[in-house]
């Protein structure tokens, strides 16, 4: 439901989170453990996740790929706060530049940062792992976090998944820029992750690496057909 919100304490840093756009898009907020807070897949309405940031200041954007319901408010985001916007060097042409779809057409906004698969990026006091999972879009990625390198040594890795891995299910295929034989490379790649590790969809609700290795990263990243 658009506008639900829900807060996650049991992570290496703290994930907030509300639910925005037509497309009932997760956005989120995770603490950077310096005061600051990195935007996640800012899909809609910019007042709704400056709420969610609060008083801190928003240190960097993350983008997991170019759809629009992903970067609806991009723009009006980084015009108001001046953070950099980080995503995959293969999906930027689309972030900036992008062309309508399922109806909806969004502001073009620069990329500052472009990522490469295997990259560290330091953002306050966490450390994350770029992983490029294509297979939804050429350029689609994930942001990994241990807990060695947050905010909290003693909670679980989280996992900012966009649309490639959700709970009980995985990203279409189907779209342009989709392909199935990418998408089982990318589950195999989050497969080697620990079991532990809280994953944060694109849409619906959080799930663990645990959960989907038996429910699709095994079947599908094998080869299974899908169902």
């Amino acid at each position: 439901m658009p506008g639900e919100a829900f807060e996650y304490n049991g992570g290496c840093t703290e994930v907030r989170s509300s639910v925005l756009s037509p497309f009932s898009t997760n956005v989120y907020v995770v603490d950077d453990g310096a005061g600051g807070a990195i935007v996640c897949d800012p899909a809609d309405n910019a007042d709704a996740i400056m709420e969610m940031v609060g008083d801190r200041t928003v240190s960097a954007i993350f983008v997991t790929h170019r759809h629009h319901d992903h970067i609806g408010a991009l723009a009006e985001l980084r015009e108001r706060t001046g953070a950099p916007v980080y995503a995959s060097s293969v999906d930027a042409p689309g972030i900036e530049d992008p062309h309508t779809e399922f109806g909806m057409d969004s502001r073009g906004c620069s990329v500052d940062v472009l990522l490469e698969d295997g990259e560290s990026v330091e953002v306050g006091s966490t450390t994350w792992h770029v992983m490029a999972t294509p297979g939804h879009t050429k350029g689609s990625c994930c942001f990994f976090l241990e807990p060695a390198k947050a905010p909290r040594s003693d909670g679980t890795p989280i996992l900012l998944s966009g649309d490639t891995l959700f709970h009980g299910t995985i990203g279409r295929t189907d779209l342009e820029g989709g392909d199935m034989d990418d998408m089982r490379a990318s589950l195999r790649k989050l497969g080697t992750l620990p079991d532990e590790t809280v994953v944060f969809p694109g849409h619906n609700e959080p799930t663990t690496i645990k959960l989907e290795r038996w429910r699709v990263i095994d079947f599908l990243g094998g080869g299974g057909q899908v169902i």
